[in-house]
């Protein structure tokens, strides 16, 4: 084991800690040489990030009212309530800034914790202590909230066993913090809708979302073609490429969407069956015209805050079927173990190098104002990852 001589990010020295951690459980003869002095100096430089020097307090971004995040967030020392029989606890490693983090803040969301409450959906977590009734889970282990709602732009916190799901550890840690959303939302609407054949095609807009990107790669795993549309940008050339490097077959704008030359698009593969809506709007009634008789559209955003029409004579002479996905409706229906199972799945798609991250900026917890910022930014490019 090595490590190298000059500083990474936030994330690189958090994944040293992580790899100390799984050696500290050797005793010191059992160690190579250099190890163990390594994983000393490492060890001091990853506590760096704790909360406080008392082991009893931590930090959290917490809003005490619904509002604007940049003027209703801020960070809190708050106190860790002691270990007990079946709690967990967690010091956080990455998490990220989701639109439906936004929208719980603002008050706009169908799951809406009660106040006051620390923000954050997603992200993932390291175990740092056990009580002694809790089986499933010991320190070391990699954790994600079971549900949404959990809080977890925080350094530390001690939940119950049964809110956490532990995932593998040999991810990289930038998947790991965006895999609890996301990734899932985008493995069950390929799946469940439609029984998809390789050869057939989605299309999709937002595609530059988390989501979007998430499709693009596991629709490619699954041999499955993507049309993703996109608003038209300045770098709209860059953008398309990026697309297409994880696999989308085609990238077109809004606006081309609307043009009759669109049809062209489907000399070279069947029309779609299966359409995923994250705006609504004008948006959304474009991709209903380009469903396949008998097609679904499942709305599962509404980014243009507008509603979906669809006429009736799409409805009727198409029999097009229009229907609605949440994770945490899901969840609720399948319960944690399927839950495991899907992340699993997702985790083996990551070991093949089948599904990445998508771009990530690390800002530092105490930089909060700057990364809310930037994830309400208009074409945003970049999904911000909080660092303990």
């Amino acid at each position: 084991m090595t490590f190298p001589s000059a500083p990474g990010s936030v994330l690189a020295t958090k994944s040293m800690w992580v790899s100390c951690a799984r050696l500290w459980a050797r005793t010191p003869a059992q160690l190579p040489p250099g190890v163990l002095a390594s994983c000393r100096r490492h060890y001091r430089a990853a506590s760096s990030y704790s909360a406080s020097a008392d082991p009893s307090r931590g930090r959290a971004l917490i809003y005490a009212n619904h509002g604007d995040p940049a003027k209703v967030v801020e960070l809190k020392n708050v106190e860790l309530a002691a270990v007990g029989g079946s709690d967990v606890r967690v010091r956080m490693l990455a998490a990220p800034i989701n639109p439906s983090d936004i929208n719980m803040i603002q008050g706009n969301y169908g799951l809406l914790p009660k106040l006051p409450a620390v923000g954050g959906n997603e992200g993932v977590g390291q175990v740092v202590a056990v009580g002694s009734s809790v089986t499933g889970l010991k320190p070391g282990d990699w954790v994600i909230p079971a549900n949404a709602g959990l809080g977890t732009w925080r350094t530390e916190a001690v939940f119950s066993e049964e809110a956490l799901i532990e995932i593998p550890s040999d991810i990289p840690l930038q998947s790991a913090a965006t895999l609890g959303v996301n990734p899932c939302t985008a493995y069950r609407m390929l799946v469940d809708f439609e029984q998809l054949q390789p050869g057939d095609s989605v299309i999709q807009n937002a595609s530059n979302s988390g989501v979007g990107q998430a499709v693009i790669q596991i629709a490619a795993a699954l041999g499955l073609r993507t049309i993703n549309v996109v608003r038209d940008r300045p770098d709209i050339q860059k953008l398309a490429n990026r697309l297409k490097d994880l696999g989308a077959k085609h990238v077109i704008t809004e606006e081309e969407l609307r043009k009759p030359e669109t049809k062209n698009l489907f000399k070279d593969m069947p029309q779609p069956r299966l359409a995923l809506n994250c705006v609504g709007g004008k948006s959304s009634t474009e991709l209903l015209r380009h469903l396949a008789p008998g097609g679904t559209m499942v709305t599962y955003g509404g980014m243009a805050k507008q509603p979906v029409t669809a006429s009736v004579s799409l409805l009727i002479f198409k029999d097009l079927r229009l229907r609605g996905f949440w994770l945490s409706q899901w969840k609720k229906k399948h319960g944690p173990g399927e839950f495991k199972s899907l992340i699993l799945t997702l985790c083996a798609l990551i070991r093949q190098g089948q599904l990445t991250a998508p771009a990530c900026t690390e800002v530092p917890l105490q930089d909060y104002q700057r990364a809310l910022g930037a994830s309400m930014e208009p074409f945003a490019s970049s999904k911000q990852i909080l660092t303990m």
